[in-house]
């Protein structure tokens, strides 16, 4: 199969265990494929998704301790579904633009989507010994809304969400670490393994997001740092707030210029 066309119909996969299945079946498979320049149309909605969970406002997703496996299961299951639209989200960047784009750009982003598949795979299972399934609580919806507003725009992609919204990850993963090594009880100190893990593969992703947004500045002759504030305020990109993560950001890419400019 075309890579953008498996790419396409794993986006386009509702059931989560055959949508991380099929994604780390592409990245296995993808050097050896063709690729196309102009991306397969669309025939079924994008993306696909189960059912459950129900979408929901953001102040309307439960907030509760990880001391109680209730709590920990409610934070578990919206980690779980930030790691299942990442893999939407990479699907997508492989899938959909025509942009003259590098056959690398599209395999950098594979791997991502390869990733978020086993990181969502480890929560789910994680769940599964907590009695629950993803789907079991509401989450929200704005990291794909971020992903169609920058549909029509690679660079805009490239800057708003792996260097923007999945860098918070960055930042708000040791701080959850934090919590759930206070709760200490064993399912608490696995999801801190897991979290290791998901940070670890983050900073690489990040870093991948960072790369292709530079490249591609260079390419169309902008200034990385003050095209970024464009598109900020064009695309209504939400403020960063501390505590910022600084080792792991440095460590994906971010410049000592872009590092001062979010300290204030």
């Amino acid at each position: 199969m075309e890579l953008r066309r498996w790419a396409l119909d794993a986006l386009c996969e509702s059931d989560p265990a055959r949508k991380a299945a099929s994604t780390r079946e592409l990245h296995e498979a993808a050097e050896g494929l063709a690729i196309e320049p102009h991306a397969p149309p669309a025939t079924l909605p994008v993306p696909g998704r189960p059912r459950r969970p129900e979408l929901v406002h953001p102040a309307k997703v439960p907030r509760r301790s990880p001391t109680k496996p209730e709590g920990l299961a409610a934070l578990l299951h919206a980690i779980a579904h930030i790691e299942f639209n990442a893999i939407n989200l990479a699907l997508d960047a492989a899938w959909r633009f025509d942009d003259g784009l590098p056959r690398e750009f599209r395999l950098d982003w594979l791997r991502v989507a390869a990733e978020e598949a086993y990181h969502f795979s480890l929560l789910r299972d994680h769940l599964a010994t907590l009695g629950h399934a993803y789907g079991d609580f509401p989450a929200h919806d704005n990291l794909w809304q971020m992903c169609e507003k920058t549909s029509h725009d690679v660079v805009a992609r490239m800057a708003l969400v792996p260097r923007t919204l999945e860098a918070r990850g960055l930042d708000a993963t040791p701080q959850i670490q934090q919590k759930l090594r206070q709760a200490g009880t064993p399912d608490a100190l696995r999801a801190v393994d897991i979290l290791d893990v998901i940070l670890r593969d983050e900073v690489g992703h990040v870093a991948i997001g960072n790369h292709w947004y530079r490249w591609l500045c260079a390419r169309d002759g902008l200034d990385p740092v003050a095209h970024y504030r464009v598109l900020v305020e064009r695309h209504a990109a939400p403020r960063l707030h501390p505590p910022f993560n600084e080792a792991a950001r440095r460590r994906a890419g971010f410049s000592d210029e872009e590092i001062a400019i979010l300290l204030g």
